[in-house]
């Protein structure tokens, strides 16, 4: 369920910030994510298991007699817009004034490039943009900022909208004007999720799968307050590493593509050849990449306790071995999986900062958060913003 007060809210934006229309104002949503479990597998070909998140991004939106697109984003209270035509006559790469350096607004550029690049003729169109999302704290802000100005442009455009057609055109603006060299698994989720269950995705084949949610579990976000910049931090340096054993890999085993293909005996096989480093990460990926699919199991059998151990294995290889956590995500995972209640709990996306989700029964959620939030303070001195999420549907246009 997308807020009202948020759909009103941007209608008011739109009128106010963009004037009156001559077509009729249409809102499209698209979610926030977290990530159940399966972190860094999505690059390397392997399985994740996301769910779509009752946070939205929303645009209000109407269709240009010209080939402009008009936007206004209530964070950071700005309008910009570029022209199409301009657009079509960039290539890969020349991101320039509305790439990472334009922030928000080069999502959007970089969302009508990579349509316009896969020969969807587009038409203009003025949008105003609200959320309910905390930017910066790994919850797919960004990829739910792309797949709702996808939708948006795929509406006004006469464009058939295709979950996975869009979820690959929005990864590649991604790569292209944020320059983050992310996986699919933020954007897919984002676009194709199905309310009250998670997706198991498969990175490789991009087969999905609706995972319910059992019935007495809650999860809870805690967000640190700790933002982070996937571009500008050591994520792309991971993704290098990785790499770097597949290489290994494959210069010995023709047929292995990614470390999806890469199991214990085969790291093993390569690690003296290889900076142990690189052989820590490629560690976590090779047994991380088996966790999404136990995890869908023990959902599927309402094994709540062995969803948390999962959750909590998982955490400690992205803390040990990728070495993506933070000391403030540490203590979170550290105090929330110590309540009575609560099965596990782990870091939900690339790290680096950003937030905790913690599984827990259903009858314990207030005195869960509460005694987390309490004890954060106390040992960190930052007050964690924290909520509780349900599973959402994925991006859609609202009626009015």
């Amino acid at each position: 369920m997308v807020r009202s007060r948020l759909v009103q809210g941007v209608l008011e934006d739109f009128e106010r910030m963009l004037g009156p229309s001559s077509g009729t104002v249409h809102v499209a949503a698209a979610p926030g994510r977290i990530n159940l479990i399966g972190e860094h597998t999505d690059y390397n070909d392997g399985f994740v298991l996301p769910m779509a998140i009752d946070r939205h991004v929303v645009v209000a939106f109407a269709p240009r007699a010209d080939r402009t697109i008009r936007a206004y984003a209530a964070e950071p209270l700005e309008t910009r817009e570029l022209s199409l035509e301009m657009l079509e006559r960039r290539s890969a790469g020349q991101s320039g004034r509305w790439g990472k350096r334009g922030g928000w607004f080069g999502y959007i550029a970089g969302v009508a490039w990579a349509m316009l690049n896969a020969g969807h003729p587009l038409s203009g169109i003025d949008v105003a943009i609200a959320s309910d999302l905390p930017v910066g704290a790994g919850l797919s802000s960004s990829a739910a900022l792309e797949i709702a100005v996808a939708r948006a442009l795929a509406e006004v455009s006469g464009i058939a909208w295709d979950p996975v057609t869009f979820a690959r055109l929005a990864q590649r603006a991604e790569h292209e004007f944020a320059g983050v060299s992310c996986g699919i698994m933020d954007q897919l989720s984002v676009a194709a999720a199905r309310e009250d269950c998670a997706l198991l995705i498969d990175c490789r084949s991009l087969a999905t799968r609706d995972v319910a949610i059992p019935e007495n579990a809650r999860l809870i976000v805690f967000d640190s307050g700790i933002r982070r910049d996937l571009a500008s931090s050591a994520y792309n340096d991971r993704r290098a590493a990785c790499a770097r054993v597949v290489a290994a890999a494959r210069w010995r085993h023709a047929w292995v593509h990614a470390l999806r293909d890469v199991d214990d005996a085969l790291l093993t096989e390569v690690a003296p050849s290889l900076d142990p480093v690189d052989v820590r990460r490629a560690a976590h990926v090779v047994a991380e990449n088996q966790r999404p699919a136990a995890l869908a199991d023990a959902f599927h059998g309402g094994d709540l306790a062995k969803a948390g151990r999962l959750m909590l294995h998982s955490h400690a290889s992205l803390r040990d071995l990728y070495e993506v956590s933070l000391p403030e995500l540490d203590t979170l995972v550290e105090l929330a999986s110590g309540e009575p209640g609560c099965s596990g709990a782990r870091l939900t996306g690339a790290g680096f900062g950003g937030c905790v989700i913690a599984l827990v029964e259903e009858g314990s959620v207030e005195r869960v958060m509460s005694s987390v939030e309490a004890g954060y303070e106390e040992r960190t001195g930052r007050s964690p913003a924290a909520f509780v999420c349900r599973a959402s549907s994925g991006a859609r246009i609202i009626t009015l």
